[in-house]
């Protein structure tokens, strides 16, 4: 069930806040949103994040047209807007420019499935998005595409950042902080000469048993 737009403003301007101290962004870069009915709210552009608040948060439709704030929305709006229309399933988005993701996308190459932590959370490598331009939907198309039929909740968008999907806003968030932290990792490996790549079949296994069996039911 979606949250409603009071739900999910005050829902944002705290997950805004974890952005921050997970130290996945500075200044006013990144951002999250979340679907409602009949749209989805998303964080203002250039706005400090000491200065969000819950009626900060742009409302807008799925075609990315502003409906109700008192801000311009994130130049990222066009991309969220193409991911709601296209992937009905997902409710939350969220975007990082965090430093060891980001140094892999720069480089041009996923993120292998190394370890166990990336098999459970991602199913597989963290996939590789094309290049695509900033301001219009062209890093939407590039999420969807390279989302599509794929386990992974997270994608690099080549030369540029984290896009992360999820059921909900918070569920984006943990696949952001996860990648950042397996990115950290696998990175890491890299200069011991190289992680190992978990066979396929110990993927399935453990993504399986991540998904339907671990923690609380």
């Amino acid at each position: 069930m979606l949250p409603t737009e009071s739900q999910a403003r005050e829902t944002l301007a705290r997950l805004h806040q974890k952005l921050v101290s997970a130290g996945l962004v500075v200044w006013t870069g990144g951002n999250i949103s979340q679907r409602i009915e009949g749209g989805f709210l998303i964080k203002p552009s250039g706005l400090d994040y000491d200065e969000l608040t819950p009626e900060s948060m742009v409302l807008c439709d799925l075609d990315g047209n502003v409906l109700a704030g008192k801000h311009k929305p994130s130049s990222d709006t066009a991309s969220h807007a193409y991911v709601y229309r296209h992937m009905p399933n997902v409710n939350g988005v969220v975007h990082t420019h965090s430093n060891y993701a980001c140094a892999w996308a720069a480089a041009g190459r996923a993120i292998p499935c190394v370890l166990t932590a990336i098999a459970d959370e991602f199913g597989g490598e963290i996939p590789l998005g094309p290049f695509a331009k900033i301001g219009d939907d062209s890093i939407g198309k590039g999420i969807v595409e390279t989302l599509h039929n794929h386990r992974s909740k997270a994608v690099l968008m080549k030369q540029h950042g984290v896009f992360t999907i999820g059921d909900s806003a918070k569920d984006a968030l943990k696949a952001a902080v996860m990648c950042e932290d397996n990115a950290k990792s696998a990175w890491l490996a890299e200069q011991l000469g190289g992680g190992i790549v978990i066979p396929q079949s110990d993927i399935d296994s453990l993504f399986s048993r991540y998904q339907n069996v671990y923690g609380q039911l």
